[in-house]
């Protein structure tokens, strides 16, 4: 399949729910630009999850393109139990929160995470419902929390609980988790995204259990995690920006801030990035985007994000595949904008003294001086298209790869566009990215490409080499 998506750097993720449930809507979804599908596995369950993932991989082959599939663990996230109907707390007020089973009151309510009660300190604040209401704990004991109403308003049953200033002493794998890897590990899953992710030992565990069978994403959306930042990108194989918990935890306007950061130092590191949370939310049920969610798309464009993720919007919302098509269409914007003025677009990386970074910045070099039609990197791991990726070269980024997990991993990585590698040896995989690159219509006769590779040729690791070479 060869559309102008080809000529898109910026990825676009897209969740897969209830409004997107058959493979004909996939299959629009997969023309109108999504490149990875996102399976939330905090909503459906493993027979829901393995008819997605069929229809994907039936779409994939059917049209013949590259998508990848993303599985999002629900992560340890904390409730309350249920509440009487239209119990409100006021500002000031003292309101209690326990382990008793009974139905909550204007007084109290069920909170029975014991890891909770063992972590928090007085003076800790409590969130609820997405920062909607606020609490400060002002006595602990083994079964009770007595807190002060900071900012009261309605209490609804089982909403989410946010500990914005205190490291929970708990497992980032939940017994569903657990059960849900299980069943992850056995499908054609390429990333899978770690929620609440709090500190470098978080992502050690989980990759402990994964080992080589898939990809780690560790979602920022804990303020702890900022703390251990660059050591959790470097274990990790990706990072999400999830705004919508970060956002509850710590202050909006330090967010955009925050968001900026993690994107440069995930790409010194090669790693890519997705920003996530709210992109499109108004067209969850109106068929057009606010003028302010256009700019965010775009600046996560600027600013050299990896690919901008939908969740609700293609999930439960009334127009997905609308949506999809204006996501596409604000990243097309965005990046003919940084065309014409550079400036705009992500910052030059610095140099780094190091053979492979020096090589990846050469070609792009060395390309954009000869005028070339794309960069074509010979990979088995991946790990060239990454160092060539960070670089976020000014023209199309080819990957042949011998490896399919390979080349649907990378349909997350910016610019990168990969296709199946069959032959051995130098020369004959040269002529066979010339003829793929001429079937697919992305050089014509006479149009040079600069190609990068490894001496030895496939061995992983080594790459040392750029030639130019004429279509």
């Amino acid at each position: 399949m060869r559309d102008k998506n080809y000529l898109r750097s910026t990825k676009i993720v897209a969740t897969v729910g209830t409004a997107t449930d058959d493979i004909e809507k996939i299959k629009s979804l997969i023309k109108a630009g999504v490149n990875v599908f996102r399976l939330n596995f905090s909503h459906g369950n493993h027979g829901d999850h393995l008819k997605r993932i069929t229809y994907i991989r039936s779409a994939e082959n059917e049209l013949g393109c590259n998508v990848a599939i993303l599985a999002d663990l629900q992560g340890p996230k904390f409730r309350i139990g249920k509440v009487k109907e239209n119990i409100k707390v006021i500002k000031g007020s003292t309101y209690n929160f326990d382990k008793k089973t009974e139905i909550g009151d204007f007084s109290r309510v069920n909170l029975s995470h014991n890891e909770i009660y063992e972590s928090l300190s007085i003076g800790s604040n409590i969130l609820m419902d997405d920062g909607k209401l606020q609490f400060r704990v002002k006595d602990i004991s083994k079964n009770i929390i007595k807190t002060e109403v900071i900012v009261g308003g309605y209490i609804k049953s089982n909403k989410g609980v946010n500990l914005p200033d205190v490291v929970l002493n708990t497992s980032p794998l939940t017994s569903k988790d657990i059960e849900d890897l299980k069943f992850i590990l056995n499908q054609e899953i390429d990333w899978i995204a770690l929620s609440f992710v709090q500190k470098l030992r978080d992502v050690e565990e989980v990759k402990k259990y994964i080992e080589d069978k898939a990809c780690i994403i560790a979602k920022i959306e804990k303020p702890s995690a900022l703390k251990e930042l660059n050591k959790i990108i470097g274990a990790c194989d990706g990072i999400m920006v999830a705004r919508g918990d970060l956002g509850v935890e710590l202050p909006p306007e330090e967010v955009p801030g925050i968001q900026k950061d993690i994107i440069l130092k995930c790409r010194q590191a090669g790693k890519p990035v997705i920003v996530a949370t709210q992109m499109l939310e108004s067209m969850i049920e109106s068929p057009s985007p606010t003028r302010a969610e256009a700019s965010d798309v775009a600046t996560a464009v600027f600013d050299g994000a990896d690919a901008v993720m939908l969740s609700a919007e293609t999930a439960v919302g009334s127009f997905p595949i609308e949506t999809v098509k204006i996501m596409d269409r604000i990243i097309f914007s965005a990046e003919n904008h940084i065309k014409m003025h550079p400036g705009d677009g992500p910052q030059n990386l610095k140099v780094e003294n190091y053979v492979y970074n020096a090589v990846s910045r050469s070609a792009v070099s060395l390309a954009e001086a000869v005028n070339a039609k794309a960069v074509v990197a010979f990979t088995a791991s991946g790990n060239t298209a990454f160092r060539m990726a960070r670089e976020r070269p000014n023209l199309l980024l080819v990957v042949m790869t011998p490896e399919v997990k390979v080349k649907r991993k990378l349909s997350l990585l910016w610019g990168a566009y990969s296709f199946f590698s069959k032959v051995q040896g130098y020369e004959a995989a040269i002529k066979e990215a010339r003829e793929i690159i001429k079937i697919e219509k992305l050089a014509v006769q006479g149009d040079a490409i600069v190609v990068v590779a490894g001496m030895p040729f496939g061995v992983s690791g080594s790459t040392n080499s750029i030639r130019v070479v004429d279509i």
